[in-house]
């Protein structure tokens, strides 16, 4: 004979737990409706930059806008931007922003061109409008940073437009909300490696091998795989890495082995195609 009383507690504590369950669900549910990963902004205009774009000479507007939903970048004294000027990679110092999307506008000569929007944080913007130095700055930092993104080769003898704030219509721009690690937490960038199979002739795969001594699992690392830019990330030992590299890549089949015993990560990226891009 089954104790009825024992299958009544058991169906109870089933009942309990779906409704844990569900009511986990919701909560999940609702804080992905409350904090997304991203948000939509409208910046305020700023100042227009205007420059031409390499080999081609054809005409290419910046517009560097402002608004307080991008970080402040970390302090900087003029002192100490002009150090950073002086070194051979003044990249070490990030300047967050968000890089819109090319799009097709008309000079004062009815002529066609190309405008990008920047978005850098307000604070920030003014600070840089009160110094010259600081402005040359935001604008190198603004040019390097599209033609990173968009393969771009522009030239760097650019001009601030007086009259003007901004060229056609600023656009909303999606920017993240959840923050990534910032520079001033990470201890070092890890030993590593970049080779291509073959060695000779048109390359298939390039081969990352980075070396993260301390890394005891690959649950502490956060890879992005961009088509021509790896980031990586390890905690706690706070290894990043950030490489761009001359490879058009497959994204979608990549893949990564992380080895415990040696401690070294191998990322395998199929080749697209190569050249400057």
């Amino acid at each position: 004979m089954t104790d009825s009383s024992l299958l009544s507690s058991e169906l109870e504590l089933q009942q309990q737990e779906e409704l844990y369950q569900q009511l986990l669900l919701q909560t999940v549910e609702k804080l992905q409706t409350e904090t997304p990963d991203s948000k939509v902004i409208r910046p305020h205009p700023g100042m227009c930059v205007k420059t031409l774009s390499e080999p081609g000479k054809d005409k290419v507007f910046i517009n560097i806008c402002q608004s307080n939903s991008v970080p402040h970048p970390p302090e900087l004294s003029r002192e100490e931007l002009v150090e950073l000027l002086q070194l051979d990679d003044p990249s070490s110092y990030r300047v967050p922003m968000s890089l819109g999307e090319p799009h097709t506008e008309v000079d004062n000569n009815s002529q066609g061109c190309t405008a990008y929007d920047v978005v850098i944080n307000q604070e920030f913007f003014q600070k840089c409008q009160k110094d010259p130095l600081f402005q040359q700055f935001v604008i190198l930092v603004s040019v390097e940073g599209l033609e990173n993104k968009y393969n771009l080769q522009l030239n760097r003898e650019w001009k601030v437009l007086k009259n003007r704030k901004f060229l056609g219509s600023i656009s909303e721009q999606n920017i993240r909300t959840k923050s990534r690690p910032v520079i001033q937490e990470l201890q070092s960038e890890p030993d590593f490696t970049l080779f291509v199979e073959p060695p000779t002739g048109e390359p298939e795969y390039l081969i990352a091998e980075i070396k993260l001594p301390g890394v005891t699992s690959s649950r502490s690392l956060v890879l992005d795989v961009g088509e021509d830019r790896l980031v990586l990330t390890a905690r706690p030992s706070l290894f990043h890495l950030d490489i761009f590299h001359p490879f058009l890549i497959n994204q979608e089949n990549s893949m990564a082995q992380y080895n415990n015993g040696t401690q070294i990560l191998t990322v395998t990226l199929p080749v697209v195609s190569s050249g400057n891009l």
